[in-house]
C-alpha cells in the first residue's frame, strides 16, 4: 500500500519552469495590486499627510501651554517683586492662561509713538531714522491664541520636501491596502508546494501574523507616541532647546516606530517555529523566562527611544506575548519529537 506522506508529495510536485512560471506570475499580481493600491493612495495621500501630523501637534500644544505658564507665572513673581498688585494663587492665576489657549509674548514700543498712536500728544512726529532711548520704551504684554501660532507647524527645509512627504504617505497608504492581495497572490505560490496539512497551518498562522503586526503597529501610533513626544519635548525644555521639527523626519519615525513594534510583536510565532524545528523546546522556555524578560527589556530600549514609557509600554505586552507564545506552543497540533535523534532512529527502524 502506498505510503500516504508520497501522494502528497506528488500531488504537489512541480517542474522548475512550472515553479518559475508561477513566481512570475505572482509578482506580476502582486506589483499590479500594489500600483493599484498607490493609485488610491494618492487620492488620500493629502489627509494621510494631516492625520499623521496629529500627535505631534497635539505634544506641540502641549509644550507651549507649559511655556506659556511658565512665563506668565515668571511675569506675575516679577510684578509681585515690584509690590504691584497680583492675585495670591499665582500658580492658578498662570494656568489660567494655559487653559485659555493663549501664549504671552512681551514687545517694545516707543513712548512717544504709542501716545501718538492712541491720540494723547499732539507733537510732532520724531525722525523714524533715529534710534529710539531705551528709557523711552515701554514694555508691553501681548497674547497670542495658542490655534493660531505657526511653531504649531511642521516645517520643511527644502522646495520638494513636502511632495516627497506626499509620495511616501501614499505609497505607505498604498501598501497597506494592497497587503492582504500580495500575501494571499504570494500564498498561492508557496501553497503550490506544500502538503495539504501544511496549507491548513498556514490558513491559522498568516491571520495570526497579521493580527499580530497591526496590533503592534496601532499600539505604536495610538499610545506610544503620546509618551515619547512628551519625553522628548521634556528633554528639549530641559535643555532650554525649542523643538521645530521636521516634516520629513516625522515622517520616518511615524513608520519605524510602528514597524518595530509590529515585527517585535512576531514573538510567539517565532518561539513556535523555533520550537517546530526542534531548537528550543517548552520545557526550555519556562525554566529561561528570566532571560527572556532581561532580552525583551535590552530590545525594548533598542526598539524604542529609550523613554521608560515607551519601554514599558513595549516590554509589558511582549512579556505578556512571550508566555502566550509558550501556550500555543503547547496548544497548536503538530509537536516535535524531543530529540532529533528520535526521527532518524524511528526511520531507520522501520
Amino acid at each position: 500500500m502506498p505510503d500516504r506522506s508520497e501522494e502528497q508529495f506528488e500531488e504537489s510536485k512541480m517542474s522548475f519552469a512550472e515553479h518559475l512560471e508561477e513566481l512570475r506570475s505572482a509578482l506580476i499580481k502582486s506589483i499590479l495590486a500594489l500600483l493599484l493600491g498607490t493609485l488610491l493612495g494618492l487620492m488620500v495621500g493629502w489627509s494621510v499627510v494631516d492625520y499623521i501630523q496629529t500627535p505631534l501637534r497635539d505634544a506641540l500644544e502641549t509644550f507651549y501651554r507649559r511655556q506659556a505658564q511658565q512665563t506668565q507665572l515668571h511675569r506675575l513673581q516679577e510684578m509681585r517683586d515690584a509690590n504691584e498688585s497680583v492675585p495670591e494663587d499665582l500658580a492658578g492665576a498662570a494656568q489660567e492662561i494655559a487653559d485659555q489657549g493663549l501664549t504671552p509674548k512681551e514687545i517694545y514700543v516707543d513712548r512717544g509713538e504709542l501716545l501718538r498712536a492712541i491720540g494723547k500728544s499732539k507733537s510732532e512726529p520724531v525722525d523714524p531714522t533715529a534710534a529710539p532711548d531705551r528709557q523711552d520704551l515701554v514694555r508691553l504684554r501681548v497674547y497670542e491664541p495658542l490655534a493660531e501660532d505657526p511653531r504649531l507647524n511642521l516645517i520643511g527645509l527644502s522646495a520638494h520636501e513636502p511632495f516627497m512627504v506626499y509620495v511616501k504617505a501614499s505609497l505607505v497608504v498604498g501598501a497597506m491596502i494592497a497587503s492582504p492581495f500580495i500575501f494571499y497572490f504570494i500564498w498561492e505560490f508557496v501553497a503550490a508546494g506544500l502538503y495539504r496539512n501544511e496549507k491548513k497551518s498556514v490558513y491559522v498562522y498568516l491571520p495570526l501574523s497579521l493580527g499580530l503586526f497591526f496590533a503592534g503597529a496601532a499600539l505604536a501610533f495610538f499610545v506610544v507616541f503620546d509618551y515619547v513626544l512628551d519625553f522628548l519635548f521634556w528633554f528639549n525644555e530641559q535643555m532650554g532647546i525649542m523643538p521645530t521639527p521636521r516634516i520629513s523626519e516625522w515622517m520616518s519615525f511615524v513608520l519605524l516606530l510602528p514597524l518595530g513594534f509590529g515585527i517585535s510583536f512576531q514573538l510567539p510565532l517565532v518561539m513556535l517555529f523555533l520550537e517546530r524545528i526542534g531548537i528550543f523546546s517548552v520545557q526550555t522556555y519556562l525554566q529561561k523566562w528570566r532571560i527572556a524578560v532581561l532580552v525583551i527589556a535590552v530590545l525594548s530600549m533598542f526598539l524604542t527611544p529609550a523613554d521608560p514609557g515607551s519601554m514599558i509600554l513595549m516590554g509589558v505586552p511582549l512579556v505578556g506575548l512571550y508566555f502566550g507564545g509558550i501556550l500555543l506552543c503547547r496548544t497548536m497540533p503538530g509537536h516535535p519529537p524531543k530529540h532529533r535523534g528520535e526521527t532518524s532512529e524511528a526511520s531507520s527502524g522501520s
